[in-house]
């Protein structure tokens, strides 16, 4: 069967060396077998996340893990920094967590300022900030760098969701002040959905031990006493864990910075091209994410050209709710590299030229 190409957000195409490691006979997840590899994919999680830090396997989604640092490291109010969708989904999961939530927000296409949060951060008490790094729904990666160093210096935890970034751009947990860093697996990291990875610092590790109400299966300290051992307290996904391990050993035969190097030259790309078809950068160019692009059609029914373009075998990701029409995600994370870019886009050229969408400059 000959597959689709897939140009989404998530989850994304998998190597056939993947699918393969994910195909072993299952064992004990409290054998020896099981502890080598966990043990194996914790020290390399570690090379990937350039931290010392604890680092935890989650046997969720990575929303799994947004409920536990609500629960875990919010002792009673939080600084949401919102941005879009999924930025909104997070101070929505503190909030039902029980969590007093404030919010700062800025519309979509743009991203909250080192300065915007130091306002914010001089006016209001609040013990922990949360940041999506990279937020999807609009194309825009926030200066990540800049924003945890304002936390820090207002002696705040951060809680930062890396979803669609690492593994794609630039995170460096130690550097950087991160407490709390989130992912899941199946975006940038390639692998079958199933497995979401956190680094947790001593910091909020501290906030754990004296939180209340914090439930048993997201707990950090339980957390922690089975990672010790090479452990998760529940069954975990064995597969995907072993495939992890596989990929990371992919990402580390690239080069690490060679890897983010990528993603940023096939981002810039499509970004050139698809302004070439008289199509426009959604989000504000100096915040675009380079694991993604989010393209405003100008005019073209982005859901009938996607359609078209799912006849030809490429799968692109529609724009997110109320820009559905006006706008296409292209994601390039994980194993997309130029000459599948390329291709796409000649088709993409195509498919434009025979429906008379393309548009010629004015």
């Amino acid at each position: 069967m000959d597959y689709p190409k897939l140009f989404t957000v998530g989850p994304v195409y998998v190597r056939p060396e993947i699918l393969q490691e994910m195909s072993m006979q299952m064992f004990s997840h409290r054998s020896e077998e099981y502890v080598v590899g966990h043990g194996s994919v914790i020290e390399k999680l570690g090379k990937l996340m350039l931290t010392k830090n604890d680092i935890f396997l989650y046997t969720s989604s990575a929303t799994g893990i947004m409920e536990s640092a609500a629960r875990n490291c919010i002792n009673n109010k939080v600084l949401c920094c919102v941005n879009g969708a999924f930025s909104k989904r997070f101070s929505q999961v503190c909030e039902k967590n029980g969590k007093e939530v404030e919010v700062l927000e800025k519309p979509l296409g743009q991203s909250i300022t080192p300065e915007e949060l130091d306002r914010a951060l001089e006016t209001t008490e609040v013990d922990s900030v949360t940041i999506v790094h990279n937020e999807t729904s609009s194309g825009v990666m926030a200066p990540l760098k800049e924003l945890t160093k304002v936390a820090k210096q207002h002696n705040v935890l951060t809680i930062v969701d890396t979803v669609s970034s690492m593994g794609g751009a630039e995170v460096r947990v130690d550097k950087w002040g991160i407490d709390v860093c989130l992912f899941s697996v199946q975006k940038c990291l390639a692998i079958p959905p199933g497995l979401a990875v956190a680094s947790v610092s001593k910091a909020a590790l501290e906030r754990s031990e004296d939180a209340q109400n914090k439930g048993l299966y997201f707990d950090m300290v339980q957390l922690k006493k089975y990672a010790e051992k090479h452990h998760t307290p529940a069954t975990p996904p064995i597969p995907q864990i072993f495939a992890l391990n596989r990929q990371l050993d992919f990402i580390f035969e690239e080069g690490l910075e060679n890897v983010w190097k990528r993603h940023k030259e096939v981002s810039d790309y499509v970004k050139e091209r698809c302004e070439e078809f008289n199509f426009k950068l959604f989000p504000e160019k100096e915040v675009a994410s380079q694991t993604m692009s989010c393209i405003d059609t100008q005019g073209v029914d982005a859901v009938e050209m996607l359609k078209e373009m799912k006849k030809q075998g490429y799968v692109i990701a529609n724009g997110y709710k109320d820009l559905k029409q006006s706008t296409f995600r292209v994601g390039n994370m994980g194993n997309v590299y130029m000459h599948d870019a390329v291709e796409m886009l000649d088709k993409m050229e195509e498919v434009l030229e025979e429906r008379g969408w393309k548009r010629q400059e004015s």
